[in-house]
């Protein structure tokens, strides 16, 4: 499956890039992110955990797509759309909550479709993004009936890139994953937008996934 490539290209040779990106490589790729699973168990001890995330892509090629994943106790991923159902994948728990691996191979998938470039190209850079200093910005939620510190991590991978002129608005990427211990499964939500073009002739594009339970709000 394509996830397992994404993951192989994100680990390999990320140790040894400087301080500020090895925290922002934590941050994002959390191997502890499904400790706090147990935190979201309903009912009987016997019933199997799960984490239901929503997600909604809007943009001009994009069109618009809605649906929900579930992320449960033996790290397998299943995404509903309407009335329908289908398996993404079961995942080593080394890897921890593969959630994000599926949410930048989507993101990277629709950019590539709708510009005509490779996702390779995409992938590496995102991949490069990482090894330089990220947007690390405190932050507060409201989940579960009270207010948890939180951290929003943002980066722009086609920010300094050589062929940026070449790009169109996708080089304006940006990604944000808003993660705290307190929250079941680490991540809050996943957020790819890329803005609309000037004049707003062209509507922009946005890939959001957000834990269904902590939907209140960020403050």
């Amino acid at each position: 499956m394509r996830i397992f490539l994404l993951i192989a290209l994100f680990l390999l040779g990320l140790g040894h890039g400087p301080v500020a990106a090895a925290e922002t490589y934590e941050l994002l790729f959390h191997s502890a992110a499904l400790k706090g699973l147990d935190a979201a168990k309903h009912g009987s001890e016997a019933e199997q955990s799960s984490l239901v995330y929503d997600k909604v892509v809007s943009g001009a090629d994009a069109g618009q797509r809605a649906g929900s994943f579930t992320v449960d106790d033996n790290v397998a991923m299943t995404l509903y759309q309407g009335s329908q159902s289908r398996g993404l994948g079961n995942y080593p728990t080394s890897v921890g909550n593969p959630l994000i691996m599926y949410f930048l191979e989507s993101v990277l998938s629709d950019l590539a479709a709708q510009s005509g470039g490779s996702p390779f190209y995409m992938r590496n850079r995102v991949k490069e993004a990482l090894l330089r200093d990220a947007q690390i910005a405190p932050v507060s939620l409201r989940y579960h009936d009270r207010e948890i510190a939180a951290r929003e991590v943002t980066i722009r991978p086609f920010e300094h890139d050589k062929a940026r002129a070449q790009m169109g608005r996708i080089s304006q990427l940006s990604l944000a994953v808003t993660v705290s211990e307190e929250i079941p499964g680490w991540y809050y939500s996943l957020v790819a937008t890329v803005p609309s073009a000037a004049g707003g002739a062209e509507a922009g594009y946005s890939h959001a996934i957000t834990l269904k339970e902590a939907a209140e709000g960020r403050r």
